[in-house]
């Protein structure tokens, strides 16, 4: 096609310009940096370049600035946020010197630096790259779910800097010079420079790789290998191929080969497995010697020269290992990537710093071609002949090549190519049509190349076509309206579309270059000039271009721009001798240019049309027309659309019609309604506006033209001037009526296709009707569609818009002739029908059950039809669901001309939703696959009432019942926002701790200056305050748990007492209270477990642990360091080291933390470093530890400090649960001299530190029976005492311990420890246990025992006092759940006096512990059988807890029988408290509180002596703990009363470890501030053991039979288990009843039992489902069978399950009983009218503001309006229907078929739009599937209990009646005979034929009517036109010709 053809085109204007300066350039010089240029400046200037080699400068400033400048460079790109989706601002990335600055900014909004990086050598390149990293980093397989990573990219010369937006920041170094980087839609891609040296001189040696991919920052960089053709696939080696430009989308890169001057496009993709292989397999071909590792040669020396060792015979032995051994001893930073490349650097970069000036200009300079090679240079690859390295291969692994490129085309090879033609510019462009463009400037000869490429009908490759060649300068894609900016050499602009030309842009303010330039060629007469010139208007300012030009003054569309920019004015007087020289940076249709002055400018593209309709209609005409034609029709409105100058206030819709029917051969200025569109004059833009106005003062004829306009018979029709009540003026007819037949053009551009243009336009007004919001459109689109079936005389079109119409189809209208001779021209499309498709009908005919052919649709226009199509009918009303899978053939055609292929293909992805969410009925499967396509609430709002009818009624029915695991967006289509919340995110707002501080604060002042710094003020009071609404228990919890404040010390001073004695008196009291405030810290931290986030910028506040006291009446102080009283050196080190523990567990697990905060939490002077111990063990319990640098762990433990070091070592431990993780393991086996080698030095171990490391194995190791720990745990168990003291003191705790360590390592295993049998653990630990003969100590320890201890004599008999606690808890852990009898028999308590007198009686309660343990399902939560643990002997003679006088015996030891019995009951317990853990069962509470209350009065009564004091407590501190145990987090009252009875109680026998005990209970009963409890799993019950070892501390530093920091692994044992309902639209916590379900176990049936929320739920283990109940809340159910880990995700993150209060419901706690709800007010008076109901009392049962606001204004008269009574009270009733129905979505719907009626019946309805909707919603009711659904649960769904329709129904059918009656007939049987009615009566006419169905007149005539005598007959004709019968009723009178009406 001729380019030139056009030249006479108007121009197009181009939007504003503005002046251009990338916005880094001035940051640049105000950052911080440039002062350092400064200073550089300063130095002479040959050492500041000498680093680029350019050595020999000057040292002036001036050429330094130069220099500056050639540095600066950037690049623009469309703005994407950081979620990914489109935002309206450009990007740029600038670089100049050392700097990247990353800035946004837009035309409306002024830029800003978004980031700014400075680097420290120059940089070379920056780039943005995505790095799609795939989830599992194992499988790179395509398929596989990847997260994409955005990144900016720093190149440096040595480095490449890569910076993520999450703030990750990577640096790799470079193996190589690099000469270019490309973000790919992989990675990153290098291309490496080449040197001279690599010009292979001889063929000895293969050339290395040139292009390298890296896919990850922390990858590789590995080679790149390439496909050509059929050819064996090989590394990219060829340094003669340089990239020119790369694509992620389609990727594919274009190279340039120097030496044959040609491009070749290749195909960019990851390697598949077998090409991988056939790189690497390549060394192990043997037959070809000379191929034989040519590939993986290179890739082999890289790997051994790496290693140091240079091979013999390399190859590049000439200079490359000497070279190489310089440089890695020189270069250390090279080896910090992965050493395995480093080498490569030595390879290949040059030796001359000089040559590593990038520029493509550099790869020119060496082409060495003289070296003589086949033609085809890409499959060459010189390989040597080097057999030695198959020597080299097996040591060493290759370098796998990650990405492949595939040849697709190169470009055809000329022999008078010039030697620098490579590609300077390279884009894709997309013309109007779609067809794609690659497009490469080759600036030497002035060419845009365009190559066309198009996808492959399988998709699976890209086939790239023919090239065009235009001439251009310079060229620019203009992306959002797929066209291309090209500038001529002449210095002209010219927009192109693929390779049509559309026309020259007109830049204001800039002169157009002078008209001589412009190519003067002969204009070769084509055709399609031709197409031109009849139509005339076209022609009148078509004519030569001079006039639109030359004007002096440019016109501006809007000249008021104009005078306030004087910088355009500056432009179009002074530097008119300026012109483009370049363009540059386009983003989406702005674009800069670059004039030859050196200033640069911003303009504009504009668009091809801004209103939706025309853009609709566009795009319709273009799908259906041919590839053509269609770029022809859209060039020429482009230029009509943005011609410069012209009137820019008409409407867009009137151009484009008067644009359109130009081109199908109308004259517009001939056809009335388009003559009177609201512009004067022709379309000529141009012109118009210098037409002289015939007179300023108007005529007139300017009234009459507005009375003919369109817009005032729009407005005469429009409701409101009804409403108004304007009477329509008499418009005279026009003067000079213009001759009625006008003929059509037959020559012009679009005229043979106007049926297929009509047909299309029709699908649209029907596509439109699916839209409320594009009333106004249809009714402009809906006057040019009668226009053309007039013309084309299609009277059942005609009749349909009438119908859709009546007051805008008049009946007389222009009709222009369309010569018949010329018909034949015309195309008509296949898909032409004669009855028009209309989407009502259809879904009429659907909900009828009538067969219905398919409906047609336009691929990706009609998209709104084909979703109504299938989801709505076909789905839900018809039921057949393969509709939906298979794009459902049999009920859409889709309509395509036949070229159109490769659009189709394209159509959007199939939706398949059977594998990702469960949906059983029909109603689930439409909603499920509604959001699978895409709809949102916002499009159902806007379909008619009727059609989203059925889609409503089927949110309604998922709304019950919807499964838990849908999909966000599905729920939110179904109106459950709890359910897409709780998918979405699902945590309480973090700013909660803000919250509870203002709670705080409303205490009176003076308390809140104490509340500082107790440690509880970050409790979430807001649920605390639900759970526990009715007393203050929680305030009286932390009134007990404080330690910051003085206590009060009550000492009354006798008479008799001194002053002195009483100070020391009150001291003594104070050291006795003191014992309780230090064991307060343990109980705090279970009660704030995990309650706060701390805030990164602040290190935690830890309280102080405050132990001075005040002694009333005038509250002196009281203190222990006065020196009046002994107090008991480092009292309170432990105790400090619980108190930072307990800070320290306040940190939530989910909470973000790194190794530098918990540094910086260190504290600065030494007394805290007790607490900063505490407080790293608490990071270990919260998992936070792991994030500490193992560089800080090492600074820690080399101090030396013991607590840290406990603390540390416990913390890790814990942190790396189960995992036997090594690093860890070495850690603590240095700590514990059993796991040092023999010959090991010995090292000085704090004895508490060896505890703590041996728990540590333990909890490391948990549960893994590994056999080398199992067995030194063992042998350290009975660890004998060695010389000098050397395990002599504690040594209880450290058997203890490794007794612990050894049952967690092999926990739960049982019998079935494999490969420990030789070890006899059981055995063991039994000798342990009873004592006997110490056993010869067998493996590698044997030397450390040789020498006993000179302290301790032992003997060589087993100490049973240490090692039998150890041994007796390792056998519990072991068989723990086991039920194994025969072990259990082991530790059953000695039921003889003789035997009894061995055994200590505290063991006595470990070994029933530990028995009860194993036999797990037999413990029984009852008394009988607590006792049934009793042996016989110690029943029957011992004292009951309730005797109060001593029993007397001789032959016994009653001392002995009585501690034995208190001692077993509590061991009993206390399995009881294990077994029940966290559950809140109610037999085990009562049972285990009346033990407790026996267990007081035992102590008060007088028989407590023989059991002995001390015991007894113990014993009572034990069945406290087991009935905490019992019901953690749960507050329990009665508990709690225990407790602070416990609390109070100070002097005589209570000890530090007592109150240790007592408020360990206190804190397990409020774990976690109630949202924790016990886990009963094997590792929690390792835990709490540790925790709860029935041995408490005699005082606060005594840790010689249990270390006191193990009383903190209680967290290992909590789990949150709250479930805290949070009302989702106030986003406050509530009340809402659960109902649980339990699974069926050996001791009960399945059972269900109601829960009221927020509340514990048992353990999720027991459950099979929660629901939460209605009436009040929105039903939903979570599913336990299939998984917990739903449920458990939802508990991490503080329980907060997402509820939805329904419709008229209160909730619990604005109406507890239920009362105030509106369903109970119905039931109240059941008979009573719906109008009873006062609009005033709707806000009593909801709070939704929108029905609120409805009530105010729709339901309640007002005085002025003059609404009846009557209005008020249907309003009412709407909305209380509504909302009892709970579907206040659906009142919009109701007030429009209420509105409609109503016009109905006043006869004022202008279009039956509203009546088709109601006629659609009376059939959806009677439709057949609805009539089955309700059948099924007859009282759900919509309207239901309504008397609603049926009303409504009525009411229409009397208004037409009525009218029928009152002369309608006469009218209708004008209709159907087919002459012309009354005007008034068109739009009730309208109405009556829609409401009934009538058919045409020419299908009544079709029908054969005539002949009818009998209403019978009628109806055996009319079945075939689908009439119903109650319609026919009323014809029949009309029909068969007598006059009497029939009605019924």
């Amino acid at each position: 096609m001729s380019n030139i053809y056009e030249e006479r085109v108007m121009m197009i204007a181009a939007g504003d310009l503005q002046e251009f300066v990338p916005f880094g350039r001035d940051h640049c010089k105000h950052h911080p940096n440039a002062l350092n240029l400064q200073l550089r400046q300063l130095q002479p200037a040959s050492e500041l370049w000498s680093s680029d080699g350019a050595a020999g400068l000057v040292g002036s400033l001036q050429e330094v600035t130069i220099h500056e400048k050639h540095k600066e460079s950037w690049q623009l790109r469309k703005g994407i946020s950081d979620v990914g989706e489109e935002v309206e601002y450009d990007e740029e990335l600038y670089v100049a010197g050392n700097m990247v600055i990353w800035s946004r900014g837009s035309k409306s909004q002024a830029s800003a630096v978004y980031k700014a990086f400075t680097v420290d050598s120059p940089v070379l390149q920056a780039l943005w790259c995505d790095f799609s990293i795939p989830k599992d980093r194992s499988d790179k397989t395509e398929d596989s779910t990847e997260v994409v990573e955005k990144c900016i990219c720093i190149l440096q010369s040595s480095c490449i800097n890569i910076h993520s937006i999450e703030g990750k920041d990577h640096i790799a170094s470079l193996p190589f010079q690099v000469a270019n980087v490309w973000p790919t839609k992989y990675g990153l891609l290098f291309e490496r420079s080449s040197s001279s040296h690599e010009v292979p001189l001889s063929p000895a040696r293969e050339p290395l790789p040139t292009m390298f991919s890296m896919l990850h920052p922390l990858d590789e960089i590995t080679p790149m290998v390439c496909l050509f053709g059929s050819a064996r696939v090989q590394y990219v080696a060829d340094y003669s191929m340089r990239i020119v430009f790369l694509n992620a989308e389609p990727s594919i890169l274009m190279t340039y080969d120097a030496t044959q001057s040609v491009h070749t496009i290749w195909a960019l993709r990851r390697v598949k497995a077998e090409e991988q292989s056939a790189v690497l397999k390549f060394s192990e071909q043997v037959g070809t010697p000379q191929y034989a590792a040519a590939s993986s040669s290179f890739t082999v020396h890289l790997r051994s020269l790496s290693k140091g060792d240079s091979p013999v015979a390399s190859p590049f032995q000439n200079y490359s290992s000497i070279h190489s051994q310089s440089r890695s001893a020189s270069s250390p930073s090279i080896h910090s990537r992965s050493p395995s490349i480093s080498n490569m650097a030595a390879l290949s970069r040059s030796h001359s710093p000089a040559l590593g000036v990038h520029s493509f200009s550099g790869v020119q300079r060496f082409n060495f071609s003289n070296h003589a090679q086949s033609p085809r240079r890409h499959s060459a690859c010189h390989s040597p002949n080097s057999a030695m390295d198959s020597f080299f291969a097996p040591e060493t692994e290759l370098i796998v090549p990650e990405l492949c490129i595939d040849h697709l085309w190169t470009e055809a090879f000329t022999t008078t190519r010039e030697k620098n033609s490579q590609a300077s510019k390279v884009f894709i462009t997309t013309d109007l049509c779609g067809q794609k463009f690659l497009c490469y400037l080759v600036e030497s000869q002035l060419q845009l190349r365009c190559v066309k490429f198009q996808q492959s009908n399988d998709m699976s490759q890209l086939i790239f076509g023919s090239v065009t060649n235009i001439p251009a300068k310079d060229a620019a894609p203009v992306e959002s309206i797929d066209t291309m900016l090209v500038l001529e050499s002449n210095g002209n602009l010219v927009l192109y579309t693929g390779v049509v030309r559309v026309g020259k842009v007109f830049i204001p303010g800039l002169p157009a270059p002078s008209l001589t330039m412009s190519n003067q060629m002969p204009r070769p007469s084509t055709p399609l000039d031709n197409a031109n010139t009849p139509s005339k208007p076209l022609n009148k300012h078509l004519g030569p271009l001079d006039e639109g030009v030359l004007s002096p003054v440019p016109e501006l569309r809007d000249s008021s721009k104009l005078q306030n920019s004087s910088y355009i004015d500056d432009c179009t007087f002074q530097q008119l001798s300026t012109f483009i020289h370049s363009v540059r940076d386009p983003v989406q249709n702005r674009v800069t240019l670059e004039l030859s002055s050196g200033s640069m400018v911003r303009i504009t593209i504009p668009e091809i049309a801004t209103s939706e309709l025309v853009k609709r209609c566009l795009q319709g005409i273009k799908c259906i027309l041919p590839r053509e034609v269609a770029v022809q029709m859209l060039v020429r409105w482009y230029n009509a659309y943005n011609a410069p100058g012209g009137p820019s206030y008409y409407s867009e819709w009137n151009l484009f019609v008067t644009c359109l029917m130009n081109m199908m051969g109308y004259n517009t200025d001939r056809v009335a309604w388009t003559r009177n569109l609201d512009f004067e004059g022709s379309l000529s833009p141009v012109i118009a506006p210098k037409k002289a106005r015939p007179s300023e003062t108007g005529s007139d004829e300017d009234w009459e033209y507005l009375l003919n306009s369109d817009y005032h018979k729009n407005v005469e029709s429009h409701p409101l001037a009804k409403a108004l009540r304007l009477d329509p003026l008499e418009v005279k007819s026009p003067k000079d009526s213009l001759s009625p037949n006008h003929c059509l053009d037959s020559t012009t551009l679009l005229f043979p296709h106007i049926p297929a243009i009509f047909c299309v336009l029709h699908l649209i007004y029907e596509e439109l009707k699916l839209n409320c919001l594009m009333g106004e459109g249809i009714r402009s689109l809906v006057v040019l569609l009668v226009q053309l079936a007039r013309d084309l005389k299609l009277e059942a079109y005609l009749d349909y818009y009438y119908r859709d119409y009546p007051v805008l189809v008049k009946t007389s209208s222009q009709a222009c002739i369309i010569d018949p001779a010329q018909t034949g021209f015309m195309h008509h499309p296949s898909f032409f029908s004669a009855e028009p498709p209309s989407i009502f009908q259809w879904l009429s005919s659907c909900l009828k059950g009538d067969s219905v052919p398919p409906y047609p649709y336009l691929p990706g226009i009609c998209e709104r039809s084909k979703l109504v199509v299938l989801q709505s009918v076909v789905l839900y009303i018809l039921g057949d669901e393969k509709a939906v899978l298979n794009e459902a053939s049999n009920y859409l055609s889709r309509i395509t001309t036949g070229q159109r292929k490769q659009q189709t293909e394209l159509e959007e992805p199939r939706c398949s939703f059977q594998h990702s969410t469960s949906a059983s009925s029909l109603a689930e499967k439409l909603v499920v696959w509604m959001t699978n396509v895409g709809f949102t609430l916002r499009d159902l709002e806007s379909l008619p009432f009727g059609v989203a009818l059925p889609i409503r009624d089927a949110i309604y029915h998922c709304r019950q019942q919807p499964a838990s695991d849908w999909p966000e967006a599905v729920c939110l289509l179904i109106g459950r926002q709890d359910l897409s919340k709780q998918a979405c995110e699902g945590n309480l707002p973090k700013c909660k701790a803000s919250d509870t501080q203002v709670l705080s604060s409303e205490l009176p002042s003076t308390a809140e200056s104490e509340e500082e710094d107790d440690g509880m003020n970050d409790m979430n009071q807001e649920v605390m305050s639900l759970i526990w609404s009715e007393d203050l228990r929680v305030q009286e919890v932390r009134r007990l748990l404080q330690s910051a404040h003085p206590v009060r010390v009550n000492v009354v001073q006798m008479p008799e007492v001194s002053d002195h004695e009483y100070i020391e008196e009150k001291e003594n009291r104070l050291l006795q209270l003191c014992q309780r405030t230090m064991a307060l810290p343990l109980g705090r931290g279970m009660f704030t477990l995990f309650s706060y986030h701390p805030v990164p910028t602040e290190p935690l506040p830890i309280p102080k642990l405050n132990l001075t006291g005040r002694a009333p009446p005038r509250n002196t102080t009281v203190d222990l360091n006065s020196g009046n009283i002994d107090v008991p050196p480092n009292m309170a080190c432990w105790a400090n080291f619980h108190n930072g523990v307990a800070a320290g567990l306040k940190i939530a697990p989910a909470s973000q933390i790194d190794s530098a905060w918990i540094v910086y939490n260190k504290p600065k002077n030494a007394e805290l470093a007790n607490e900063y111990a505490g407080f790293l063990m608490a990071l270990g319990l919260n998992g936070h530890l792991t994030k500490l640098a193992t560089l800080n762990i090492h600074d820690y433990l080399t101090k030396g400090h013991e607590m840290t070091s406990i603390g540390l070592l416990l913390g890790v431990s814990a942190a790396k649960l189960g995992t036997m993780d090594m690093s860890i393991t070495r850690l603590l086996s240095i700590h514990i001299p059993a796991l040092l080698p023999p010959t090991s030095t010995e090292l000085d171990v704090p004895h508490n530190v060896q505890v703590a490391a041996v728990i540590g194995i333990g909890l490391v190791y948990q549960g893994t029976a590994h056999r080398h720990t199992a067995e030194v745990l063992l042998s350290e168990i009975g660890r004998p005492p060695g010389p000098e003291m050397e395990y002599c003191t504690d040594r209880e705790s450290y058997s203890l311990a490794a007794g612990l360590a050894l049952g967690m390592v092999c926990l739960g295993h049982g019998s079935n420890l494999i490969g420990m049998s030789d070890l006899n653990v059981p055995e063991q630990l039994y000798q342990y246990m009873v004592g006997g003969h110490r056993r010869f100590q067998a493996g590698m320890h044997r030397e450390k025992h040789k020498s006993p201890s000179y302290q301790i004599k032992e003997g060589d008999t087993i100490n049973v006092d240490v090692t039998c606690p150890g041994a007796t808890l390792a056998l519990a852990m072991i068989y723990l759940k086991t039920n194994n009898r025969s072990i259990a028999d082991w530790l059953r308590a000695p039921d003889t006096m003789y035997l009894l007198d061995f055994v200590k009686p505290e063991f006595l309660l470990l070994r029933t512990l530990a028995r009860c343990l194993i036999l797990w399902d037999d413990i029984l939560p009852s008394s009988k059988w607590i006792d049934s643990n009793v042996p016989q002997i110690v029943r029957e003679n011992s004292v009951s807890l309730h005797a109060t006088e001593m029993p007397s015996s001789e032959d016994l030891n009653l001392e002995t029988l009585a501690q034995a019995h208190v001692y077993i009951i509590a061991g009993a317990c206390l399995s009881l408290g294990f077994r029940f853990a966290g559950s809140e069962n109610l037999a085990a509470f009562n049972c285990l509180y009346t033990f407790a209350k026996d267990f007081m009065k035992c102590l008060s009564s007088a028989t407590a002596s023989i059991a002995g004091h001390y015991n007894l407590e113990t014993c009572l501190s034990v069945v406290l703990m087991s009935l905490a145990m019992v019901m953690a987090g749960s507050g329990n009252l009665k508990v709690l009363q225990l407790c602070r009875f416990m609390h109070k109680k100070t002097g005589g026998e209570m000890n530090y470890g007592f109150h240790m005990a007592h408020h360990m209970a206190l804190g397990l009963l409020f774990l976690g501030g109630g949202r924790y409890s016990l886990s009963t799993s094997n590792s929690s019950i390792a835990a709490l053991l540790c925790a709860v070892y029935p041995h408490f501390p005699v005082h606060s530093t005594d840790n010689r039979y249990h270390l006191q920091a193990l009383r903190h692994l209680y967290v290992l044992a909590a789990e949150p288990r709250l479930l805290v309902p949070v009302d989702v639209d106030t986003d406050t916590p509530c009340y809402s009843l659960l109902e649980v379900t339990y699974k069926g176990t050996q001791w009960y049936e399945e059972t269900t039992e109601e829960l009221m929320a927020p509340t514990l739920l048992p353990e999720l283990h027991l459950l099979k489902q929660i629901r939460v109940k209605g009436p009040r809340y929105w039903e939903l159910l979570i599913d336990l069978s299939r998984g917990t880990h739903h449920l458990k995700s939802i508990l991490s993150k503080d329980g907060v399950l997402y509820v939805k209060l329904r419709a008229g419901q209160l909730s619990y706690k604005e109406d507890p009983m239920g009362w105030r709800s509106l369903l109970a007010q119905t039931v109240t008076h059941r008979n009573a009218d719906a109008r009873a109901f006062k609009p005033e009392a709707i806000s009593a049962f909801t709070s939704d503001p929108a029905l609120l606001s409805f009530a105010d204004y729709f339901c309640k008269p007002a005085a002025n309006t003059g609404q009846k009574q009557e209005v008020f009270d249907l309003f009412s009733s709407i909305l209380y229907e509504c909302v009892t129905q709970e579907n206040p979505e659906m009142l919009p719907a109701y007030i429009a078929i209420d509105q409609a009626v109503r016009r109905l019946e006043k006869r004022e309805m202008s279009e039956t739009f509203d009546l088709w909707q109601i006629k659609l919603v009376l059939e959806f009711f009677n439709s057949r599937s609805h009539q089955e659904r309700m059948r099924k649960n007859p009282h759900r769904g919509l309207f239901m209990n309504s008397e609603f329709l049926p009303v409504i129904k009525c009411s229409i059918d009397n208004t037409l009646d009525q009218w029928l009656q009152a002369g309608g007939d006469v009218c209708l049987h004008s209709y159907l005979s087919g002459q012309p009615t009354d005007e008034s009566q068109l739009s009730i006419l309208a109405c009556f034929l829609i409401y009934h169905s009538v058919p045409t007149p020419a299908q009544l005539l079709a029908g054969g009517l005539e002949g009818c005598t009998t209403f019978s007959e009628l109806l055996l004709k009319f079945k075939p036109l689908g009439m119903p019968v109650r319609a026919l009723l009323r014809l029949a009178p009309l029909l068969l010709g007598n006059p009497q009406a029939m009605f019924l």
